[in-house]
């Protein structure tokens, strides 16, 4: 039975909630596909510590978005929307539904909401921000941000470089905080969305989270950050699971700590993610153990199948 329009069904939640298997389900029940919106999986040098589906996920659906880009090529939230929007309108001509996947709010925000419009950022500021980095580290950078934008610092990942400069290009150039940007006026899509939250309590998220961070090491991540040393600068891999074990490696703590940090990283990485998604009302919350068919009972009497 067909939906009466066009219908983007988005699975958001916190890292390690089960969005995978969830995005898995919803696209056998309704025989479709799946785009990932998670900005961490786009990238073909960074598997285990982005949890990229298993080969096993990856053939009980179809999966666009995954894996199918460089660390060496710029690739941002703009690309992804134009790319992404440009995928639906095939999809949608030979489906009525499509699910997308992530924890990266901002980028399922750009696909079903469309981007901020921010200033033209010159490359001499660019340049300056990273020169300063270089010179006189991230703390720095951080208290100027704290003290031109404390809202969006609040929000913001501030251990992450490439989102602090970020913010700093659009408050030098304007002189506007950054924050002043967002939430600006919203583009009409022409489907329908419908979003799927799934949720827990803290504890049960922060234990997923360390047992998923143990996983991963068992499955040779630092094997896997030893080969990116390289190019360890790179925006890409300015990331929770890369950092800490460049550090490592770089003799600044023990694998236990770096482990440790990840840990501790990861959780609050999902804090700022329920953060976000908190904040779209339309989200229809479902407990993490809730079964995939009582979501999907949910999904088509919203839409009236």
């Amino acid at each position: 039975m067909p939906f009466h329009q066009p219908t983007l069904i988005c699975v958001v939640g916190p890292t390690a909630i089960g969005k995978t298997k969830l995005a898995i389900d919803l696209a056998n029940a309704f025989n479709t596909e799946i785009i990932s919106a998670d900005s961490r999986q786009f990238f073909k040098e960074m598997s285990i510590g982005t949890a990229v589906p298993s080969a096993e996920e990856l053939t009980a659906a179809t999966h666009h978005f995954i894996q199918n880009k460089t660390i060496f090529e710029p690739y941002n939230v703009g690309d992804f929307k134009t790319e992404a929007l440009q995928l639906l309108d095939k999809l949608f001509t030979r489906k009525d539904v499509v699910i997308m996947v992530g924890g990266s709010g901002l980028y399922v925000d750009a696909v079903t909401k469309g981007l901020d419009d921010f200033p033209k950022i010159p490359l001499k500021i660019r340049e300056q921000l990273n020169d300063e980095l270089e010179k006189n580290g991230l703390d720095a950078l951080q208290k100027e941000l704290k003290e031109k934008d404390a809202l969006y610092f609040k929000k913001v990942d501030i251990q992450n470089p490439h989102r602090v400069i970020r913010a700093l290009e659009v408050i030098r150039t304007s002189g506007k905080p950054y924050s002043s940007f967002l939430n600006q006026e919203k583009k009409e899509r022409p489907f329908k969305t419908v979003y799927i939250g799934l949720t827990a309590d803290r504890k049960i998220i922060y234990d997923r989270i360390n047992k998923r961070v143990d996983i991963m090491m068992e499955a040779g991540l630092l094997e896997e950050v030893k080969k990116l040393v390289p190019h360890k600068e790179l925006n890409a891999l300015q990331t929770v699971g890369y950092r800490e074990l460049f550090d490592y490696l770089d003799g600044n703590s023990t694998l236990d700590e770096a482990t440790s940090e990840i840990k501790k990283n990861t959780r609050r990485f999902a804090k700022r993610q329920n953060t976000w998604f908190k904040k779209n009302e339309s989200i229809n919350w479902f407990d993490y153990t809730v079964s995939a068919s009582e979501i999907i009972e949910t999904i088509k009497s919203k839409n009236a199948l």
